[in-house]
């Protein structure tokens, strides 16, 4: 259904003519209770330390989570100490969590587990981010930022500095609010936050979006063994080796794509963004070696076989991130100081 909807976004027909007033009358609700957050009609909540927002306008993956870890490892390297904030999407969480490597990903979700693998920052999760915020801040004192991984319309928590993100393959669809599109916000909200980020080249030239986004690049050079992740192999030594790669992200495509660059030849599966593996599903996989993308590694790990085999990427972003992000976060320091 996901993936029949992603297609139905890419254009319009007959049929989104019976969504049009929807997407209409949902664009109004959106910008209302923007308007109510930002006029104090709706309370906001303020963290005693700057928050940076990474998330996007529009519905499915865009490589949010790569940004996270790069933006969490540049903070770490200007003296930082950074504290993540995810709402554990896909997971059956009640309440708040703290997150680390070794968490169950269908109780916290599967983008909290990775970041508290790939980073040394303490990762937390809740539905509501202010007080998933306070939580994490109060079990550690010593972060002095916190990363919202996802969260850009969570308005309930104020921000200092909004981060969007969106995959240069899909673009923003139709251009369409939900129903009819995949936006949660209109196009004219990117005018609004601090940096705009395009992951991947765009499958449309032509298309403008303003402000002119800074381009992210996912890079990966080897694979570990899910296994046993000191084992290591380079794309060559799969040579003459029958493949199956599976990716159950926002974007699969994306993943058999890179395969298909490595100079890779495999059967390919995809399935719905966070999806919960099951050792089931791969009883009907034969081949040699079975590849798979981080986010689907860490729902794996509890059945892992000797072929299964892991893709770590890492996002490759011109250095115009790290210098706006630095000269936002030195203003509000001399704000502060002044204040104080």
């Amino acid at each position: 259904m996901a993936n029949w909807l992603q297609k139905q976004w890419l254009t319009f027909t007959l049929w989104h003519l019976l969504l049009l007033p929807i997407s209409w009358l949902f664009s109004i609700i959106v910008a209302l209770r923007r308007f109510l957050y930002k006029a104090g009609f709706f309370r906001s909540y303020r963290l005693n330390v700057p928050v940076v927002v990474v998330g996007n306008i529009n519905v499915g993956g865009a490589g949010k989570t790569p940004l996270v870890i790069l933006v969490a490892e540049q903070l770490i390297l200007l003296g930082y100490k950074p504290g993540i904030i995810s709402r554990g999407y896909g997971s059956n969480l009640t309440g708040i969590a703290a997150v680390s490597a070794n968490s169950n990903p269908a109780a916290v979700g599967d983008e909290p587990v990775l970041i508290a693998m790939r980073t040394t920052c303490p990762v937390f999760v809740g539905a509501k981010r202010v007080e998933v915020g306070l939580a994490l801040l109060k079990a550690h004192p010593e972060c002095n930022i916190i990363i919202s991984d996802d969260g850009l319309q969570h308005y309930a928590l104020q921000r200092d500095v909004e981060v969007v993100v969106f995959d240069g393959a899909k673009g923003f669809g139709n251009g369409a609010l939900l129903p009819a599109g995949p936006l949660r916000e209109s196009l004219n909200r990117l005018k609004t936050v601090d940096v705009v980020i395009r992951n991947g080249a765009p499958s449309n030239p032509s298309l403008l979006v303003s402000p002119i986004p800074i381009e992210m690049h996912l890079k990966a050079s080897h694979f570990y063994n899910l296994n046993n992740r000191q084992l290591q192999l380079s794309p060559a030594e799969f040579a003459g080796k029958s493949i199956t790669a599976i990716a159950g992200i926002g974007n699969p495509e994306r993943f058999f794509r890179q395969l298909t660059a490595m100079g890779l030849h495999f059967k390919s599966k995809a399935y719905n963004d966070h999806y919960q593996y099951c050792a089931q599903d791969f009883d009907d996989i034969d081949t040699d070696i079975v590849i798979m993308t981080e986010k689907d590694a860490v729902k794996c790990t509890t059945f892992a076989r000797a072929n299964f085999w892991v893709l770590p990427v890492k996002a490759d972003i011109d250095k115009q991130l790290l210098t706006l992000l630095l000269n936002k976060l030195d203003k509000l320091n001399k704000l502060d100081k002044l204040r104080t």
